[in-house]
């Protein structure tokens, strides 16, 4: 609520049916653009009229008082302001120059997100929009910068030396603030910056955003507190909740996953909920497909007993999957068969865990090795609890296969409560019983399989890469370019105000 001061003619001096209008501004500090009134006699059922017309919650509204001098009050709705206004289609239409910072690297590092922003990518490309993708090498590339191609469908790759993240060495992390990428990021004068968070090359990306005066969005992959107690010490989840604030309260708009980061993040306060938007999920939905479905693959990953019934995991193999879950299934399941298909520093220890037991550990497999082996499973198994989304469960369901999934991180997003057995099964997380409960079924009932495997396959059709592309770049870039034009706004108010206490407007007479 805003309040003003000014003396002029009462409205109700003025003649009854004047037909004039009567102006007086009003301004204030604490406003950038100032306030008109505007007086003007109408009868009551014309007012009553407008009233219906246009709502006095939509729109703000003044309440004057009599007086010899009058106060304005100015109300408005309490969300007025809070989020941006919708951008026309012309300006929709407007190219970007679009500067990514992506770690580790989504071409030589396999990941979570990798086929998330190769899509991205290529969908920007497609849109007519510049990208600049700033992406570190994986630890082969830090001295001979192999792994990242020149270019990907039009946009130019720059690869930044990296070194082995110290208690993950197989994960690559870089600055990125070497002279070179400053001035390559200043010459192409981008509109907005996206980084991937958390890591290392967030702050230079942040610290390149504020040095150019350039907005910038940062994407939320890894929920790095979940993961710390099981890789060092729990005492330093705190600090790192407080790292992760210091970065995304001077971002301009936070894009995650899944509706339940989102929810984790405002618990935590990580930044202003209008500030946290939800990037949609897509899959690529012809690469993974039950027509890829092959008896070669599936001898290979029932190491040679096709006819037993077939479980399959893809993903990196570390500790924070909660793996060790699998073995407890698969001691319940002796006539089962599971397929590890991934590769991950929990490797050799799980390879030891399932010492003598039915199960077949493929490493990384990518293009159509990677479609078949997802098509040619019978039930896809994710234990994991710290999924920000689970890209793989989507690819799974893509490929018709029954996914059975802990109930945690951002997979219930994916399957729902009220699809909860036609579209896949969520088990309690840790909770083998309730595992095996919806696991047993699938495996030995081939029409439940194939039923629930063909409503999965018509669900994720309607997840595409490129509307989520659209959305971001339409609709999320946009209220990050409001924000942070918002916030410079706010930033120069009081030098305005200096500015108008020093250089006063002269009185005008009027004659």
């Amino acid at each position: 609520m805003s309040t003003f001061s000014s003396s002029f003619i009462p409205c109700d001096s003025l003649p009854l049916f004047s037909s004039n209008f009567h102006k007086v501004s009003c301004f204030s500090t604490s406003r950038t653009n100032p306030i008109t009134l505007i007086c003007k006699k109408i009868r009551f059922l014309q007012c009553k009229n407008s009233f219906k017309q246009n709502p006095i919650k939509k729109i703000p509204f003044l309440i004057a008082s009599r007086a010899s001098k009058m106060t304005i009050t100015e109300y408005r709705d309490e969300e007025e302001d809070e989020n941006p206004p919708l951008l026309l289609d012309s300006e929709m239409k407007q190219p970007r120059r679009i500067a990514l910072f992506v770690e580790p690297s989504p071409f030589a590092y396999v990941s979570g997100y990798k086929n998330r922003f190769q899509n991205f990518i290529k969908y920007l490309r497609e849109m007519g929009d510049e990208v600049y993708s700033l992406s570190d090498n994986d630890v082969i590339v830090v001295t001979t910068h192999e792994g990242v191609p020149e270019e990907f469908y039009g946009a130019k790759l720059i690869g930044s030396r990296s070194f082995p993240c110290p208690l993950y060495r197989k994960v690559p992390l870089s600055l990125a603030l070497s002279p070179r990428i400053i001035s390559e990021v200043a010459q192409f004068k981008p509109d907005i910056i996206h980084a991937s968070s958390p890591g290392i090359m967030v702050f230079g990306a942040l610290i390149i955003a504020k040095l150019l005066s350039v907005p910038i969005v940062m994407s939320y992959h890894t929920h790095v507190p979940v993961y710390i107690p099981r890789y060092t010490f729990s005492w330093l989840v705190q600090p790192m909740w407080m790292v992760i604030k210091f970065l995304h309260r001077a971002a301009d708009l936070t894009l995650v996953p899944s509706a339940a980061i989102a929810k984790d993040l405002e618990a935590y306060k990580v930044t202003a909920a209008n500030k946290i938007r939800v990037w949609k999920k897509g899959v690529d939905s012809e690469s993974f497909h039950p027509q890829y479905r092959s008896h070669e693959m599936r001898v290979r990953l029932s190491n040679g007993e096709p006819d037993k019934p077939l479980i399959v995991h893809v993903g990196r193999l570390g500790v924070e999957k909660s793996l060790d879950f699998t073995k407890r299934v698969m001691v319940r399941l002796p006539d089962a068969r599971i397929a590890f298909i991934g590769d991950g520093p929990y490797r050799e220890e799980l390879e030891k865990m399932f010492h003598g037991m039915p199960a077949v550990f493929t490493g990384m497999l990518l293009g159509e090795e990677l479609s078949q082996a997802y098509a040619s499973g019978d039930v896809f198994l994710m234990p994991s609890e710290s999924e920000t989304l689970g890209l793989v469960v989507l690819e799974a369901m893509s490929s018709g296969l029954p996914v059975v999934a802990a109930r945690a991180g951002g997979v219930p997003d994916i399957i729902p409560d009220d699809q909860q057995g036609k579209i896949g099964y969520l088990f309690n997380p840790g909770d083998l019983d309730d595992c095996m409960s919806k696991l047993v079924p699938l495996l030995h009932d081939a029409e439940l399989r194939d039923t629930m495997g063909k409503t999965a396959r018509v669900e994720m059709e309607k997840y595409d890469w490129k509307a989520a592309t659209t959305t971001i770049r339409n609709e999320q870039y946009s209220a990050a370019i409001w924000f942070w034009r918002k916030q410079k706004s706010q930033f120069l108010r009081p030098f305005q105000w200096l500015f108008q206490c020093i250089f006063a407007a002269p009185e005008v007479v009027y004659r």
